[in-house]
């Protein structure tokens, strides 16, 4: 077994696991910069190498307490932090692979699309269709999804019973999905159209 600074590694590991802060350092010191060179080999970023070490020195002092006084620290500290590194590219290659994904959808998809965001085109695109609904109907709609009055409100305001107002709603909402089809997910999301 190793010895650090004259202290055996079993002797430290039971000072360790009795909550001894030195003997942590005495560690930490020993093995951090090993540990960093040696998960940069899998990671190719000094930086996050170094926090993948930082992460498991953290950890590990966690749980210091049920550390096996019979473990080679040597062999457990690089086994985790090979782990750790690998499971880092794991989530990194999965992490790219939706950036991919989501930069190949954002070129083509029409949610995407920054002239949808500027106000001023959708509600142009929103207004249009509205003006196409009956009279009466676009009244009933935009009390209900512009000004948020419920259907007992608008029913008493326009002295109609609440069945005529939900069917007239409905009846907006079936013109307006098929005028704005190409927007129903983004309306959704604003709470004018529902599904």
């Amino acid at each position: 077994m190793q010895s650090f600074h004259g202290i055996p590694e079993k002797e430290l590991i039971n000072r360790l696991i009795n909550g001894d802060q030195t003997a942590f350092e005495l560690l930490f010191h020993a093995y951090y910069p090993g540990l960093v060179v040696y998960a940069a080999q899998f990671t190719f970023d000094k930086d996050e190498a170094e926090e993948i070490v930082q992460d498991f020195f953290v950890r590990f002092w966690q749980k210091h307490q049920s550390v096996q006084p019979h473990e080679s620290l040597k062999n457990y500290f690089f086994s985790a932090v090979k782990n750790r590194s690998i499971n880092y590219l794991k989530h990194k290659k999965i992490e790219e692979y939706y950036i991919r994904q989501l930069s190949g959808i954002s070129e083509n998809h029409l949610v995407y699309n920054q002239d949808l965001y500027s106000t001023s085109e959708l509600q142009e695109k929103i207004k249009n269709s509205i003006s196409l609904l009956p009279e009466r109907c676009r009244e009933i709609f935009t009390m209900s999804r512009i000004q948020g009055l419920k259907n007992e409100e608008i029913a008493l305001q326009l002295n109609l019973s609440k069945r005529t107002v939900e069917t007239q709603i409905s009846h907006a909402l079936k013109v307006l999905r098929v005028e704005l089809k190409e927007y129903s997910g983004l309306l959704i999301i604003l709470g004018l159209i529902t599904y």
